[in-house]
């Protein structure tokens, strides 16, 4: 397991932001999960908002240890009224939490995957129950910070194919980096973080680039433009500029998805996926889905 990177870290540091504007809560922490100096994972107290000192800062919390471990080991959300008084949790962080001057606090982890990869916290200065709405506020939080992990991981796995395309290229490899520059042309389609999105679509980008480089050996054909003229470069601008929903909706039939899966991953209706489709394929001069695909990817649009 790594440490968190600065991208995670700033999801969840937008994700806090968020949660107080939402709640109205004055204070929201929390972290990833990392590896301390010993090699052992361990969530760690990194991003703060609202707070008044730095008492919580930095702060490793165990499986089982306070509220946070409770989330943790739980996999659920915890919440206590009165944190230094609570029955329900144990009290190894009383003295960071009492220097902050937290009462009411309520942590929610983030899962992905079936693993927690970290807590928001969200926490008040007087002791008074915290509602469903800000519990659900906070679970919306959690899932926006998950969502943006998953998209992180997805990214790391297709970077990490498209190397290994690229040091031995193969038919079966280049099919598995279409594969995954559809999947991410989805997430980046569904996510609403706009800085997010400009990284997996720059992924993208990154893999197309390397089909239109790969050898022959790879079996990726080369790059030509609708017209079969060959592109100056990989990062020759194609012939036939499609729309960025085209090119979405292109990247899911190259994976064989009809079109009302491709509404659902791409979180359109499908008589709009085939209205995108419908535009593309004139634009590219194709006459079947499958046509459209092949002249997208001899025009440098998909790998």
């Amino acid at each position: 397991m790594t440490a968190a990177g600065a991208g995670e870290a700033g999801d969840v540091r937008a994700a806090l932001v968020r949660l107080r504007r939402a709640t109205g809560l004055p204070v929201a922490f929390g972290g990833l999960v990392d590896t301390d100096a010993g090699g052992v994972p361990r969530l760690r107290i990194r991003e703060l908002s609202g707070t008044g000192t730095h008492a919580l800062s930095g702060l490793g919390i165990g499986t089982g240890h306070g509220l946070g471990g409770k989330a943790l080991a739980l996999a659920r959300p915890c919440a206590v009224t009165d944190y230094s008084s609570s029955r329900h949790i144990s009290h190894e962080y009383d003295g960071a939490v009492a220097a902050e001057g937290l009462r009411a606090v309520l942590a929610v982890p983030v899962v992905v995957r079936r693993r927690v990869r970290g807590l928001l916290y969200g926490a008040l200065r007087a002791p008074q129950p915290l509602g469903d709405r800000v519990l659900a506020a906070a679970v919306a939080a959690a899932r926006d910070v998950e969502q943006a992990l998953v998209a992180r991981d997805e990214a790391r796995a297709v970077a990490a194919a498209a190397r290994d395309a690229a040091a031995g290229p193969g038919p079966a490899a280049w099919e598995r980096v279409r594969e995954a520059h559809g999947a991410l042309r989805a997430l980046a389609a569904r996510t609403a973080d706009p800085a997010l999105r400009a990284e997996l679509l720059a992924v993208c980008t990154t893999l197309t680039s390397a089909g239109a480089t790969a050898p022959a050996s790879a079996g990726v054909p080369a790059p030509t433009s609708v017209d079969a003229t060959p592109l100056a470069s990989a990062g020759t601008t194609p012939a036939v500029p499609l729309a960025p929903r085209e090119v979405d909706v292109l990247a899911c039939v190259a994976l064989g998805a009809t079109n009302t899966a491709a509404a659902e991953r791409l979180g359109l209706r499908p008589e709009t996926v085939k209205g995108y489709l419908r535009s593309a394929m004139r634009k590219l001069g194709a006459h079947t889905r499958w046509e459209a695909v092949v002249a997208a990817r001899r025009a440098g649009v998909l790998p």
